[in-house]
């Protein structure tokens, strides 16, 4: 079954942030996954919370298929971009 896990970012490093970019569409279609929507311009419906600086959806064939991109070694330098680049929480749906 189709999961989906939601990326949010505090921004630390642009440039990290940015070459994390350029690696991040490779990375999550190894294990079957894609950005199905992000965005930096976010809008407060509800709640007191700050807002991240962005947010991503993603979505991946099988819950089993994102935790494999998240403990594929061969992706440790691209995490190690996106965690520089950005204090990150990743919640799978």
């Amino acid at each position: 079954m189709t999961a989906h896990a939601v990326a949010t970012l505090k921004l630390k490093d642009p440039e990290a942030l940015a070459a994390y970019r350029e690696k991040a569409g490779a990375a999550l279609a190894r294990h079957g996954g894609a950005v199905l929507q992000a965005s930096t311009e976010l809008t407060r419906l509800e709640g007191a919370q700050s807002l991240p600086d962005g947010v991503a959806i993603l979505t991946f064939p099988d819950r089993d298929a994102a935790q494999a991109w998240i403990d594929d070694p061969e992706l440790a330098e691209t995490h190690a971009l996106r965690t520089k680049g950005a204090e990150t929480l990743i919640a799978l749906l």
